[in-house]
């Protein structure tokens, strides 16, 4: 977002107390954010692997889970009124390290801070950062989940929670875990749910989900990026991860969905929910083909945009002409979806550029 030309994507720091509860002024059900535990075992939220700075005219970096949470927070603007934080820059994939400079900013911030300060009406969708560029074993995955879910369980009360990792080992893991816990401790309430989330109001929790403690997703590329583990490869491969760790649905690039449409009905098939994340999901008429194709929710940055283009497009009556074949089988199969008209075709072609790229 930093790089971006766009301000609208620069107005609030992302992972932030504020911007959680900036989303929770619209119709948003959950929040998504990254948490990540730091060498004394406390979660704190924050995206990157590592935290740049500059100290003496240099830059450094130092990943994040070698901190201690007192040091982690001295990063950016402070709580205390009068004391100055240090640098916090950002360092993009392409290696540019740009200023953290955004509209309005906030302190970093620990998971149970979240829990204390934000909107209680908001659920919390919990995405368990791991470096790709690791090997983790399963004690070390099991030391970091059960500090997540020791704040979890602690401070949630009835917020709704959501887990979702793209390490494969531990969104498995964090399933098997969580018999450990009381499963009273957080009951998902019985109405529509996803995310920063716009939901997608025809979506409903099924009883088989309902009373899980937290649900799990697991995240995926879908296949537009190749990675050495082939369960990060494909939504097939995901529905198959799903069903075999007893997960509830699956968190896929939007791309992916429009270049693997027939990948929605076999993903309904298996009873699994499914969500999408990406860059394509602050273009509007992406999202709502989405909500047409059987999606039942998106992550997006653009909140208000969306939120408000969306539930218009939704609003608008359509007319009667009827398209019978789109991707394949998808219009066909996704029986619990509106038939496609000649305006939703429209839409979907001037996306096309955006696919292809």
């Amino acid at each position: 977002a930093l790089a971006s030309p766009d301000r609208r994507l620069q107005e609030v720091k992302e992972n932030s107390i504020r911007s959680f509860n900036e989303a929770a002024r619209f119709a948003v059900d959950y929040v998504e954010f990254d948490v990540q535990v730091t060498k004394d075992v406390c979660p704190v939220i924050f995206h990157d692997n590592f935290i740049v700075t500059e100290e003496h005219g240099k830059i450094s970096e130092k990943r994040v889970t070698d901190l201690q949470l007192e040091d982690f927070l001295q990063y950016g603007p402070q709580n205390k009124q009068g004391k100055n934080g240090k640098p916090l820059l950002r360092k993009m994939k392409d290696g540019r390290v740009l200023n953290w400079n955004v509209q309005s900013d906030d302190p970093l911030c620990t998971l149970q801070e979240a829990f204390e300060k934000v909107n209680p009406r908001l659920g919390f969708n919990v995405e368990l950062k791991f470096d790709d560029n690791l090997v983790y074993q399963d004690e070390e995955l099991t030391h970091i989940l059960q500090a997540i879910l020791k704040v979890v369980f602690e401070c949630a009360k009835d917020r709704p929670i959501i887990f979702s990792s793209f390490q494969p080992d531990a969104a498995q893991l964090m399933r098997k875990l969580q018999s450990t816990y009381p499963v009273s401790a957080i009951l998902l309430p019985d109405r529509a749910s996803t995310w920063n989330l716009y939901p997608f109001h025809t979506m409903s929790v099924t009883d088989r989900h309902r009373y899980d403690v937290c649900q799990v997703y697991f995240l995926t590329n879908g296949g537009t990026e190749v990675y050495a583990d082939v369960r990060r490869n494909s939504l097939e491969e995901a529905v198959k991860l799903c069903l075999a760790s007893g997960m509830q649905g699956i968190v896929s690039e939007a791309r992916a969905v429009f270049r693997f449409p027939t990948a929605i009905p076999k993903i309904k098939e298996a009873d699994l929910s499914l969500l999408t994340y990406g860059t394509l999901n602050n273009v509007p008429e992406a999202v709502y083909m989405q909500h047409l194709m059987g999606v039942n929710g998106v992550i997006v940055d653009l909140v208000p945009e969306i939120t408000g283009a969306v539930s218009d497009l939704i609003a608008v009556p359509e007319t009667d002409v009827e398209i019978n074949d789109l991707s394949g089988q998808v219009a066909k199969d996704a029986a619990s979806t509106p038939n496609f008209t000649q305006r939703e075709i429209s839409f979907l072609l001037r996306l096309m550029p955006e696919l292809v790229q």
